[in-house]
């Protein structure tokens, strides 16, 4: 009778489960991950653009993407995504926002100096 592999030994089951296991264990992360990985790494005082963080995430031209993901961030999330600015040093959001003041204050609460809503990347980019 011929195996269809529907019937396999008790060893082998257990083998082909720890392959499937391995495989999952070794898949990429997915865009999501890989940019919350790389905003967890980014210190207090410093700040990242949205195009350095998709090139460190291994997203290049990517910065529209980073700027979705992290407009999805679930509420109340502890990623400092408040780090992450435009590639002119600006605040990407409405200067009028609600969230734009806590990004500014946050800011500012770790030593980030903006000078007309601008932060100088010179002085504060992170350079991993």
């Amino acid at each position: 009778m011929k195996n269809n592999g529907l019937n396999r030994p008790a060893g082998e089951e257990r083998i082909l489960e720890e392959r499937i296991l391995e495989e999952q264990s070794l898949e990429e992360p997915s865009p999501e991950q890989r940019v919350y990985m790389v905003l967890a790494a980014v210190p207090a005082g410093t700040v990242v653009t949205y195009g350095q963080v998709a090139e460190l995430a291994g997203l290049p031209r990517a910065a529209r993407m980073v700027g979705r993901i992290l407009g999805n961030l679930p509420k109340g999330t502890e990623l400092p995504w408040h780090r992450v600015i435009n590639a002119a040093g600006r605040i990407s959001l409405a200067e009028s926002s609600p969230s734009f003041k806590l990004q500014k204050a946050r800011l500012q609460e770790e030593g980030v100096v903006l000078n007309n809503n601008r932060v100088s990347l010179k002085k504060f980019n992170w350079q991993p």
